[in-house]
């Protein structure tokens, strides 16, 4: 895991997210790119070069933002897009390769009710990039206990599992297995992937309508320093299919959740 991008929006929150991302990569030695899309409408009658303008007007938000911050040495670099995030992340991710995005779990959002704002929300269900989404006002700290939530021990990407993989190598982390049996599931799914085996430190099975209710009845008793979850369409954010949001009274974590993607 080398290059890790992190979108940055204009909320109080961004410079907590930005810090935590470098301190993260201080940890594992990997780049970050830290990242804004902006979007621009050109009139006629306006100035031909305002996309120029705003692209000057971006860095210096961006650069002031990460001279905000401790960077440890860390090897950054500026990136703005005109566009969407999601179609930005999956253009940098063409041209440079991105291992994982870094975003805080409200965004830009500013509603008080939400666990994961449009901008998380919309990374979480659609890009092809694994996502670590982070609270509000999160402090990082070294990784090393994870619960990873699913409710199918099937697996059938060779490389869904990297990130994860990689965090517990570099952290000697413990991955706590928690296999939800859901209704209709069926005795397939009860069947661990040998990839999910090999990073098992230990294994609960237990019975919920969703695999969200899953993760809050155990998140307390288990106290991890991450949660990992697999981002499949009838999965754990089935509800971001509807919206590209997710309230707090449908699901919260206080510690960075980690979505790989399905």
């Amino acid at each position: 895991m080398k290059h890790i991008l992190v979108p940055i929006g204009s909320t109080e929150n961004a410079q907590k997210t930005l810090q935590y991302a470098i301190d993260f990569a201080a940890a594992i030695n990997a780049k970050i790119f830290v990242f804004r899309a902006y979007s621009s409408l050109t009139k006629a009658g306006t100035m031909i070069n305002v996309d120029t303008i705003i692209t000057r007007e971006t860095n210096l938000y961006l650069r002031a933002m990460v001279n905000s911050c401790v960077l440890k040495n860390v090897d950054i670099k500026l990136i703005s897009a005109k566009g969407s995030v999601v179609d930005s992340v999956a253009a940098i991710d063409q041209e440079l390769g991105i291992d994982l995005v870094i975003v805080g779990a409200k965004s830009n959002s500013i509603k008080e009710n939400l666990f994961l704002g449009r901008t998380a929300g919309s990374l979480v269900k659609r890009s092809n990039v694994a996502v670590l989404t982070i609270p509000e006002g999160y402090i990082y700290k070294p990784v090393s206990t994870i619960l990873m939530a699913f409710k199918s021990g099937i697996i059938k990407s060779k490389t869904i599992l990297k990130p994860l993989q990689f965090v517990v190598e570099e952290f000697k982390a413990d991955v706590n297995l928690l296999l939800v049996k859901t209704p209709n599931y069926t005795e397939e799914d009860l069947i661990l992937h040998p990839h999910l085996k090999a990073l098992q430190s230990t294994l609960t099975v237990t019975e919920n309508a969703t695999t969200f209710q899953g993760v809050l009845e155990h998140i307390k008793i288990q106290n991890p320093d991450m949660v990992c979850v697999l981002r499949r369409k009838r999965g754990f954010f089935q509800k971001l299919w509807e919206k590209n949001t997710i309230l707090k009274e449908e699901f919260y974590s206080n510690v960075p959740l980690l979505v790989l993607k399905g």
